[in-house]
């Protein structure tokens, strides 16, 4: 390739002549004693100090904050932690040398699973809705799938071990939240899960509250409240039934106890009658017994003493006992030898007690 020497020289001659007449060249880099007066120029027009003011009030501004009632600040100091601020106003390093970050810890946030929340609250905070719309399907201790959706609401306790001690502490209460629940749930029975729900909820409570503290979340649980729990809709026409049949059982059951504690009670009430019965014969057998023993003896002791007139006194009682027994008497002498009434006994007369018959 040639080179056109010609054209190259002709250029090079226009370049130059618009140099030496004030045309458009090369840029001169800016030298020290240009910049110094350009510097001067602006020191004179006042825009330096207006420039180191607006620098004045934006480090006072980054260096004074406001704390909420409901809310801490956690001050960090070329990012490690320095000190809480309380509510209030409040004055720091400005910005670059200490950063707040404002923790709320009275405010009640709020986890949700297996249901779909209407609208969250002012004083609550709801987790992701994709992740409450899933079914917590678990498994019973008696082997049986319930549908437990249940909510939980913590507060902030401890804004230092929320902030640095867990990188994602919404994930780890979810987890243990779920793995609790599970661990609960699988102790009852479908039954039980069912119908002991606030029972469900406080054991529950009790052991994500320490599975927390033990990983330093810096969050107390508040309650944790167990919705309307049930069988998937597949097994349900199949659930019922069992439920219907253990329900007729039952009835079954009291009946017959109802029953036993009729019949049962009044066995025992008149069980009790008979050996009362017995008893009181048998004391009054005892009672008669001895009675008579002591009869026979005082009469035996008297008989012993006078036998004669014991034995005519007792011979004048017993026909004094046996005489108004027998009717029509007739009282014959032995040597009469024609037959004589000589007294008519009939009409109750008896005979004097000096005078034997």
């Amino acid at each position: 390739m040639n080179w056109d020497w010609e054209k190259l020289r002709e250029n090079q001659q226009k370049y130059e002549s618009k140099k030496e007449g004030g045309g458009i060249g090369m840029p001169k880099p800016p030298q020290m004693d240009e910049l110094l007066e350009r510097f001067r120029n602006l020191k004179k027009s006042g825009i330096i100090p207006v420039a180191f003011l607006l620098l004045a009030i934006l480090l006072s501004v980054s260096s004074v904050f406001t704390i909420g009632t409901d809310e801490v600040g956690v001050i960090q100091r070329f990012g490690k932690y320095n000190r809480t601020a309380q509510p209030g106003l409040n004055f720091k390093f400005p910005a670059g040398i200490e950063k707040i970050t404002k923790v709320k810890v009275k405010r009640v946030y709020q986890e949700e699973f297996g249901l779909e929340t209407e609208k969250a609250s002012v004083n609550y905070r709801s987790g992701n809705d994709n992740a409450s719309l899933e079914t917590p399907l678990m498994l019973t201790g008696d082997l049986n799938v319930a549908v437990v959706p249940w909510i939980v609401q913590y507060r902030i306790s401890n804004p230092l071990d929320y902030l640095f001690k867990i990188k994602d502490v919404r994930a780890i209460l979810r987890d243990m939240s779920e793995a609790t629940m599970r661990t609960v749930v699988g102790d009852r029975s479908i039954n039980e899960v069912i119908s002991k729900r606030e029972e469900i909820a406080l054991a529950a409570k009790e052991i994500l509250q320490k599975e927390m503290d033990r990983a330093q979340s810096g969050i107390a649980i508040n309650t944790i409240e167990l919705k309307k729990t049930n069988v998937p809709d597949p097994v349900q026409p199949s659930f019922n039934e069992v439920n219907q049949a253990t329900q007729e059982k039952e009835q079954t059951i009291y009946k017959a106890r109802e029953e036993y504690n009729k019949a049962v009670p009044l066995a025992r009430g008149e069980a009790r009658r008979v050996i009362k019965d017995a008893e009181g014969y048998a004391i009054d057998r005892i009672n008669r017994s001895k009675g008579d023993a002591d009869k026979y003896t005082a009469i035996y002791q008297e008989y012993v003493r006078a036998k004669d007139i014991t034995k005519k006194r007792l011979y004048l009682e017993a026909m004094l006992e046996v005489f108004p027994k027998l009717g029509t008497k007739y009282i014959i002498d032995s040597d009469q030898k024609n037959f004589l009434p000589l007294l008519n006994m009939s009409g109750g007369t008896s005979l004097p007690q000096n005078q034997t018959p």
